[in-house]
């Protein structure tokens, strides 16, 4: 599945960013569409702003927890994947990559703007966050 158009207000927050971190995000934005493709639970995503930055949202199913795209203050080299610090998505990423990122605190982990997207590894973190409430009910 290729994602969605851009709506306006999002395409300008992209065109806001420095080149080279809006280019790696938008290569994101395309992973989070097709990694909920993938799965029927999650259902329509919403693409809105939080912060002024790119989000997701599982608003339809409620299926998971809400993924933003932004960056480092005065860090040109790497974007930021940044997940909702109440959760334990952060952790869990930590524990089962260990070295697939760097991660900040319990909020983000960081893609360098050069070289290729790793999106097997990425696809497992976004895959865990838009599926986040689904797997707490289930216990797992």
């Amino acid at each position: 599945m290729t994602a969605p158009p851009l709506p306006r207000e999002v395409s300008r927050a992209f065109g806001a960013l420095p080149a080279p971190i809006g280019k790696r995000l938008l290569q994101v934005r395309e992973l989070i569409f097709a990694t909920a493709a993938a799965h029927d639970a999650v259902g329509r995503l919403t693409e809105t702003l939080k912060w002024g930055e790119p989000a997701y949202l599982t608003e339809e199913t409620g299926s998971g927890s809400t993924i933003r795209l932004g960056r480092v203050k005065g860090c040109e080299t790497h974007a930021a994947v940044l997940f909702n610090c109440k959760t334990t998505l952060v952790e869990t990423f930590r524990d089962r990559l260990p070295d697939a990122f760097e991660y900040r605190q319990n909020r983000a982990l960081l893609l360098s703007v050069a070289g290729a997207l790793p999106k097997r590894p990425l696809s497992i973190c976004l895959s865990l966050a838009l599926t986040y409430h689904l797997d707490r009910k289930a216990g797992r």
